[in-house]
């Protein structure tokens, strides 16, 4: 059954047109690569316009490649605030993942025109206006979700470059995450420098 998408952009921005509606300005942020192995996470804060919506914008994980890479373009041409921060792997073992996402997701923030922050399922973090925590926010508010799309997609093209100087790890497909693959590289040629010596003690 082919997706009606206007249905599922109008379903999406809800929560977004309420805020709207009120006259108040608002970011959505959200992070990409909490989970790998190796590489950065990369936090997203994207100011929205009420017009025009951008069709197919959703959750950044059930989008193809193909057309995340094209809403890229098109969120940062439309966003009236865009900004991606990256948090390092170094940054990573020595804070823990939630603390750097948080750090980033802050500095991803801290200039954006609005006092009001949707956020993917954190509460509390230090930007200068009120925070909502949203569960699955990437899948139930279009601001969110566009902020995923600028965070994953700059995370993948990191991780395909990553995977040209270290080709053995199958960054171009797995982009860092515990794969079998993966998992197996490492225990045979052990950690990169971009691998997070605090996620890997199990496998080295």
């Amino acid at each position: 059954m082919k997706k009606d998408w206007n249905a599922r952009l109008m379903e999406i921005s809800q929560t977004d047109r309420e805020i709207w509606q009120t006259g108040r300005a608002f970011a959505g942020i959200d992070e990409a690569g909490r989970g790998p192995l190796c590489g950065p996470v990369a936090a997203a804060c994207v100011v929205m316009p009420e017009e025009p919506l951008l069709l197919y914008v959703d959750d950044s994980k059930k989008l193809s490649e193909k057309r995340r890479e094209a809403l890229y373009d098109q969120i940062l041409e439309t966003a009236l605030y865009a900004r991606v921060i990256l948090a390092s792997p170094e940054e990573i073992d020595r804070v823990n993942i939630l603390q750097a996402t948080k750090n980033a997701m802050a500095l991803a923030a801290k200039d954006a025109p609005c006092d009001l922050f949707l956020v993917d399922a954190i509460d509390k973090l230090d930007v200068p206006g009120e925070v909502r925590g949203i569960i699955h926010g990437d899948a139930v508010c279009y601001s969110i979700a566009a902020a995923s799309i600028l965070a994953k997609v700059t995370r993948d093209r990191i991780m395909r470059e990553y995977d040209e100087k270290y080709p053995q790890y199958g960054f171009l497909k797995n982009k860092g995450y515990g794969t079998a693959q993966h998992i197996a590289a490492l225990r045979e040629y052990g950690p990169t420098p971009i691998h997070r010596r605090s996620f890997i003690g199990k496998f080295v």
